[in-house]
C-alpha cells in the first residue's frame, strides 16, 4: 500500500471511494476496519451508537484481503465495515430490539439482507444502538441510554435507526443498515446529515427483522454519499421466497432514466399546516431555488384534505398491536424489564378490539390509493424529510416528526433523504424525495443529482466542536 489516507479522509470517505482504494491496493480491508474499530472504541461513551460488536470482524477484514491477493472471486462490497442496526439478527450477536431482556439472547442465523451483505464481501462490525422496542423517533433508550448527535453531544441523533446515523456520520462504518416504518432510518439521517434510503416496501427482505408492523417494516440504508444507496441496494433488492412480503418484479428496478430538468416535481401546498417550522421552510426554499433546473416543472399538490395526524395514529395503532404481541414474553416479566412508555403505549392497543384494528388497516389502504393517484401525474414529490432540526436530548419527545416522512411508508414508496443544509443554529436537516413504488434508483440518481447542486453535504466524519 502507497499513499495512505490520513484516517480522518479514509473513514470519512464515502463507501464508493473505499472501494476503489480497496480495488486499487492504495488500503486494505484491514486497515479500514481497524480504523473503524479504534473510532468505534474512542467514540463509545461520547456517542453510545454500538449495543455489541462483533468478535470476528478482523478476521474477516484478513479474508477479504486473501480473497483480493490471491485471485478469489470479490464480492461487491468486498472489505467495506457495516454497522447493523440492533434489530436486525446477526449470527452470534444479540439481537435485542432495544429491550433488557433480550440483551443475551443470541441469533442463530442471519438475517436476510445481513446475509447478503456477508455474501457480498462486507465487513459486520456489530449491532447499533436504538429506541426501546423500535418505537419512538430520539434513540432515547431508557436501558442503554441515548445516542448522541455527532453533530452536538446535547442532540438527539434521531429514531429509531439512531445508532446507524450516528456511526456513519462520525465515520465508525462505511454504511450501515437500519429498519424504517414510518421514518426509522430518514429522521436520523435528517438529523446527523447523512443520505438514507427508504426503499420500495418488499423490495428488501425483512425475514431476520424483528417486526413493527409488517405491512409498512422496510430494511433501510444509511450512507455518506447517495450513490453507496445505489451499490447497496443492487446487493439487498432480491425476491425472498422466505419473506411473505417479499417483491417478486416482473421487470428489474426502473433504471435511472430521468432527465433532470424535464421531471414533474410535487410540492406540498401549505407545509406550515403540516408543521414546519419557519427555519426548516427557510430552508427548503432556498434549496428550491437552487434546484429548481434539475427539479423541472413545478406542480403544487394540496394535502388539506390528508389528515396526517388521523393516519399516523392509525399506523401507530397497527404498531403497538403487533408489537404487544411480538413482546408479550417481556411485557409478562413485569417490573422494569419494559418502561413504562412503551407498555403504556402496547397497553394501550391491547385494549382495542379487531374492529379497530381493521379500521386503522382500511385507512392505511386509502392512503395506497391516494399516492397512486399522487404519481399518474407527477414524478417526484419532494419536501423536508422532518419538520424541525434535532432536538435536544432532554426536550419531550416530538409527537409530529414522523409527519412528513410516514406518507412513503404507509403508501409503499421509496424515499430518500439526503443533507439540504442547516438551520441559523448549525442544527442540519433534510431534503426527502418520494417516488413511485419501483423507481429507487431513479430517486437516488436524482439525490445525488441535487446534492451536488446543493452542496451542503458536510465533511464526514463529522466531529463535534470542543
Amino acid at each position: 500500500m502507497s499513499d495512505l489516507p490520513d484516517d480522518r479522509t479514509l473513514r470519512g470517505a464515502a463507501a464508493f471511494q473505499q472501494l476503489h482504494w480497496l480495488a486499487s491496493g492504495r488500503i486494505d480491508s484491514a486497515t479500514l476496519t481497524a480504523a473503524c474499530v479504534q473510532a468505534i472504541d474512542a467514540d463509545a461513551t461520547r456517542l453510545n451508537a454500538f449495543l455489541a460488536r462483533a468478535p470476528d470482524a478482523g478476521a474477516q477484514a484478513a479474508d477479504s484481503d486473501a480473497r483480493r491477493h490471491d485471485g478469489s472471486t470479490i464480492g461487491r462490497l468486498d472489505g467495506l465495515c457495516v454497522a447493523i442496526k440492533d434489530n436486525l439478527d446477526v449470527a452470534g450477536l444479540p439481537t435485542s430490539a432495544g429491550l433488557a431482556t433480550r440483551r443475551s439472547r443470541l441469533a442463530a442465523t442471519d438475517a436476510s439482507a445481513v446475509a447478503r451483505l456477508r455474501a457480498a464481501g462486507a465487513v459486520i462490525l456489530g449491532k447499533t444502538n436504538l429506541d426501546e422496542g423500535v418505537l419512538g423517533t430520539s434513540s432515547l433508550n431508557p436501558h442503554f441510554g441515548a445516542v448522541h448527535n455527532p453533530w452536538r453531544l446535547t442532540l438527539s441523533a434521531g429514531g429509531s435507526s439512531g445508532g446507524s446515523a450516528a456511526a456513519v456520520a462520525a465515520g465508525l462504518c462505511s454504511f450501515a443498515l437500519g429498519s424504517d416504518t414510518l421514518g426509522s432510518v430518514r429522521i436520523p439521517a435528517s438529523h446527523c446529515g447523512i443520505f438514507a434510503l427508504k426503499p420500495t416496501h418488499g423490495e428488501i427482505s425483512t425475514r431476520g427483522l424483528v417486526p413493527a408492523a409488517r405491512r409498512l417494516d422496510c430494511v433501510g440504508i444509511l450512507a455518506r454519499a447517495a450513490e453507496d444507496l445505489a451499490i447497496v441496494l443492487q446487493v439487498l433488492a432480491r425476491h425472498d421466497p422466505a419473506d411473505p412480503r417479499s417483491r417478486r418484479r416482473r421487470v428489474p428496478l426502473a433504471i435511472p432514466d430521468w432527465e433532470p430538468g424535464h421531471l414533474r416535481s410535487a410540492f406540498i401546498k401549505d407545509l406550515h399546516a403540516l408543521g414546519v417550522t419557519p427555519q426548516v421552510q427557510a430552508v427548503f426554499d432556498a434549496a428550491l431555488a437552487q434546484l429548481a433546473a434539475p427539479l423541472g416543472q413545478r406542480v403544487e399538490v394540496d394535502f388539506s384534505d390528508f389528515d396526517v395526524g388521523q393516519t399516523r395514529r392509525a399506523a401507530l395503532l397497527i404498531m403497538e398491536a403487533e408489537m404487544a404481541a411480538e413482546f408479550a414474553d417481556d411485557l409478562a416479566l413485569g417490573g422494569e424489564a419494559v418502561s413504562p412508555r412503551l407498555r403504556g403505549m402496547l397497553d394501550y392497543a391491547a385494549r382495542k378490539s379487531a374492529v379497530d384494528y381493521a379500521r386503522a388497516d382500511r385507512l392505511l389502504d386509502a392512503t395506497v390509493l391516494r399516492a397512486r393517484r399522487v404519481f399518474a401525474g407527477i414524478d417526484v414529490l419532494v419536501l423536508p424529510t422532518v419538520t424541525d432540526g434535532p432536538q435536544a436530548l432532554d426536550a419531550p419527545e416530538r409527537a409530529n416528526d414522523a409527519d412528513l416522512t410516514s406518507f412513503a411508508s404507509l403508501a409503499g414508496c421509496p424515499a430518500v433523504s439526503l443533507p439540504m443544509g442547516s438551520l441559523p443554529d448549525g442544527r442540519p436537516i433534510g431534503l426527502q424525495l418520494v417516488g413511485a413504488p419501483g423507481s429507487d434508483l431513479c430517486l437516488i440518481e436524482l439525490a445525488a443529482i441535487c446534492a451536488a447542486t446543493l452542496d451542503a453535504t458536510p465533511r464526514y466524519p463529522v466531529v463535534t466542536a470542543s
